[in-house]
């Protein structure tokens, strides 16, 4: 049995080359499914447990949620550049420092959970009609100086999308 820190409680990310179809359709399932896997996670949760780090200076439960509605929101417009323009530069965003904005501490949940719920109906409807072409279309992440595919975008916000409900479930010590 591999045994994973609590940093990343499914593995690090190891960016493919390429993805088969089937695993195009795996990823995709995880994207579409990340909102009623939360939902169903958080269904009971009380303040006190949005409130629980998933180890001792990680982000809580609340800030999770609301970070996973702004890192996808970034990536469904990442996308959308990606099929509309020609490897455009996106925009990187200081993840920490918008885990410290009002919104994040003053809000509940639902607001975020509401925009996953719509974003990700969007973003796996718009993912299902992408042919071989699109998603070898690519954009161009200037922090880390490399152009991704759509492919390898998939492949990687399924894995965020699992690898925070992993954080979520060891907060909530849910195996």
């Amino acid at each position: 049995m591999t045994t994973h820190s609590p940093s990343y409680p499914i593995g690090k990310f190891a960016r493919p080359e390429g993805l088969t179809s089937a695993q195009r359709h795996e990823a995709i399932l995880a994207i579409e499914e990340l909102p009623a896997n939360l939902l169903l996670l958080l269904r009971n949760a009380t303040a006190a447990d949005l409130a629980k780090q998933y180890r001792e200076g990680s982000w809580t439960v609340r800030e999770v949620v609301h970070h996973l509605a702004d890192s996808h929101m970034n990536a469904f417009i990442r996308f959308k550049l990606a099929l509309t323009e020609d490897n455009p530069t996106i925009r990187p965003y200081e993840q920490d420092g918008w885990a410290l904005l009002p919104d994040v501490a003053r809000v509940e949940i639902e607001p975020s959970m509401m925009i996953l719920r719509g974003l990700h109906q969007r973003w796996s409807v718009l993912l299902r009609t992408l042919n071989a072409a699109q998603w070898q279309r690519t954009f161009y992440h200037p922090e880390w100086d490399h152009n991704f595919t759509l492919e390898q975008a998939v492949a990687q916000y399924a894995w965020h999308s699992k690898h925070h409900v992993g954080h979520i479930k060891a907060a909530l010590n849910h195996e």
